[in-house]
């Protein structure tokens, strides 16, 4: 059974969505402050948390990158839900680590899918464990990328980047596909965030950099070094 942390301050919001993850069968524990929230993640780790952004004292999105800058929680899976529906805000929450993002008031079916497909996502095959092309490794389990045998700091977006083109070599992605498969929100929202990514991709794998091929007017994919797009 899958363990599920809720970080809301609303009592009526947090018993109600717990009360639903619990009849479909998730372990959920709520909290209604980041205290709260720390306090349990010492204890134990959950297999995802849901996360509002509106709280009082440490608020959802600080709570977020600390959660990010652990090595023992960086790849845990998160989902925003507040009231904010703003857009700059979901890409805030998003680029700040978050894998998907709910405006409140959402419907509890829709969370629900939402939640499985994370947590899907959250546990890869055994052949996707880890990746290599040429020098150029990435270690899902860990979390890792080496180029030649080095380990390079890589945030979580550019890990996720790197992994969808890395797992499905030669394949063209757009930039909606890479939005909707790495950050989980639709193309209406800006698309250059994918370019930037990929420029910063780039750098960090040094003469790698260039297995990342530009397919203009269409969006990337990964190829073995020295092959020609």
């Amino acid at each position: 059974m899958s363990l599920i942390y809720y970080v809301e301050d609303d009592e009526s919001i947090r018993t109600a969505v717990i009360y639903a993850l619990t009849a479909t069968g998730f372990g959920v524990e709520g909290f209604a402050s980041g205290a709260q929230f720390w306090q349990a993640m010492a204890k134990q780790k959950p297999d995802l948390i849901l996360l509002d952004i509106m709280l009082p004292g440490e608020d959802g999105l600080q709570i977020l990158k600390k959660i990010r800058s652990q090595a023992d929680t960086a790849t845990l899976p998160v989902i925003l839900l507040t009231a904010k529906g703003r857009e700059f805000e979901k890409v805030i929450g998003l680029d700040s680590g978050a894998d998907d993002y709910m405006a409140k008031p959402f419907g509890v079916m829709e969370l629900i899918s939402r939640i499985k497909a994370r947590l899907r996502r959250a546990s890869p095959t055994d052949g996707e464990q880890v990746l290599t092309s040429g020098g150029l490794t990435i270690d899902l389990l860990q979390h890792v990328v080496r180029v030649d045998g080095e380990e390079v700091d890589f945030a979580l977006k550019e890990f996720g980047v790197l992994h969808t083109l890395m797992k499905s070599k030669g394949r063209v992605f757009t930039r909606d596909e890479l939005l909707s498969l790495v950050w989980g929100y639709d193309s209406d929202v800006e698309t250059r965030t994918v370019d930037v990514h990929i420029g910063n991709i780039r750098q960090k794998l040094g003469d790698y950099g260039s297995c990342i091929k530009t397919i203009r007017g269409l969006g990337y994919k990964f190829v073995e070094k020295g092959e020609q797009s």
